[in-house]
């Protein structure tokens, strides 16, 4: 008896195979994912990168993906009703580049996974809790590393031992900038040079932070990282280059436009770990549970042009460390 009872239920399992597999299957999942930048994404450096990671992870647009891009055009002031618009479309993640834009979406969900890539510091921006265990919905990468600042300024001091005034601008609307700042000015008093930091909250006054700058006899200058200031790059270099002021910069665009110095985090490594964690979330994970993670290969560029124009003998103990010199 109980071995023709196993035949029935193997009878009856082998009957329903057939029927099981002849069901439609159910249509592939297009995924929607939002980009919310304080620049143009499309345009932006960021986006591109992110676009890029993400095909090389299967996520293809026009395919299986379909990327909203929401940009600002530089006015912070529209993240928030750029992040609702991203809520209202029900996208499955949010990928933010910056700190406001981060805040932006934070405030307009709750629910919906958000990715900062390439933010600043997340915490003391309110954005999470902390970076080992950011709790809510968010996650991401930050460009924050501690010994940043002062390794900016000694680089800096290699190419232009004469600097003793440092003119710093940044964006006081930037949650992290301020910290920058300070620790900007701590380690440039270690290396005997004076800090002026300068408040450009808006591109229609960055003119003025420099010019004020210049009135301080500022003999050097450098930049926080910000939003609003990478798109006034090229008034920033023009300005310097024309005022003979050696420079060191956040971002490789600030070079590639003729700034003098660039040292921070890789780009592309940074988006390819953002890109890895939105590939972890739409497969499941939780925010909550990815730890925030902190730049782990640093960049220096080097634009000898710039250098020349201002009669800079950049030491070859600098070139030779440099990942990538613009002639």
């Amino acid at each position: 008896m109980r071995r023709w009872r196993r035949w029935l239920v193997a009878f009856v399992l082998l009957s329903a195979l057939p029927l099981a597999q002849a069901q439609p299957q159910s249509a592939a999942k297009t995924f929607r994912i939002g980009i919310l930048a304080h620049a143009t994404p499309r345009a932006a450096p960021v986006a591109q990168l992110f676009v890029h990671e993400m095909r090389e992870r299967g996520y293809v647009e026009g395919q299986n993906t379909t990327f909203e891009y929401k940009h600002a055009e530089g006015q912070v002031e529209r993240l928030p009703a750029l992040a609702a618009e991203l809520v209202q479309q029900q996208v499955d993640v949010i990928v933010t580049e910056g700190n406001a834009a981060a805040l932006a979406a934070k405030r307009a969900t709750q629910t919906i996974p958000i990715v900062m890539a390439a933010a600043g510091d997340p915490v003391k921006g309110g954005i999470v809790a902390s970076l080992a265990q950011p709790g809510g919905n968010v996650t991401g990468t930050t460009l924050i590393h501690p010994e940043l600042s002062a390794k900016r300024i000694q680089l800096l001091k290699e190419a232009a031992p004469g600097i003793t005034r440092l003119a710093v601008i940044w964006n006081p609307n930037s949650p992290a900038s301020a910290d920058i700042v300070r620790e900007t000015t701590i380690a440039a008093r270690g290396m005997g040079v004076h800090v002026d930091p300068f408040e450009a909250g808006s591109p229609a006054e960055v003119d003025g932070a420099l010019q004020a700058a210049v009135a301080a006899r500022a003999n050097a200058l450098v930049t926080v990282g910000d939003g609003m200031l990478w798109t006034q790059r090229a008034r920033i270099v023009d300005f310097a280059i024309k005022q003979r002021l050696p420079t060191m910069f956040p971002d490789r665009e600030f070079a590639e436009v003729g700034g003098l110095m660039v040292y921070g985090p890789n780009a592309a490594d940074t988006i390819r770990r953002a890109a890895a964690l939105v590939d972890r979330v739409l497969k499941g994970a939780k925010p909550a549970s990815l730890p925030v993670e902190q730049p782990t290969q640093m960049d220096l560029l080097l634009n000898l042009k710039t250098a020349k124009a201002l009669g800079l003998s950049v030491p070859q103990s600098l070139l030779v460390r440099a990942d990538r010199v613009i002639e």
